[in-house]
């Protein structure tokens, strides 16, 4: 199997984890204390990967901001998210924000000049299709 593959289907249930424990957290506490446990979450795993990397992570001015603008707007997207799970199903929430590879499509596209094909374009009108009859339910 290739490598990618298996990176990519770990990043998958992860990512399906990721989905799902936020709607049992806020049925115990706020949005807003369960990110900052999610954050304490993600030092925990940066502190192992440091330690992976003998305490010298690679430095670079532009890798660094774009790091962290990852981390910021992945952690504000956690809290609309956990945000959105006290108001709706996590089955409803989770399906609809998990469209969120079309954004990543297009700014690829219009950003990176990567190549959009036609069976892309495709997939993300099934998307926008699935966005509607998700959010049309309820």
């Amino acid at each position: 199997m290739k490598p990618w593959i298996v990176w990519s289907a770990l990043a998958l249930l992860s990512w399906g984890f990721f989905g799902f424990f936020p709607k049992l957290s806020v049925r115990h506490i706020s949005p807003e204390s369960a990110i900052i446990f999610e954050a304490l979450g993600g030092l925990l795993v940066a502190a192992v990967v440091l330690y992976l990397v003998k305490f010298q992570p690679e430095i670079h001015p532009k890798g660094i901001l774009y790091a962290v603008l990852t981390g910021c707007t992945g952690v504000v997207g956690a809290l609309f998210y956990m945000r959105a799970a006290t108001l709706k199903e996590v089955s409803v929430v989770a399906s609809l924000t998990a469209v969120y590879p079309l954004v990543t499509i297009f700014l690829a596209w219009a950003l990176l000049r990567e190549p959009l094909t036609w069976r892309q374009a495709v997939g993300m009108a099934f998307a926008a299709v699935a966005i509607w009859l998700m959010a049309d339910g309820g």
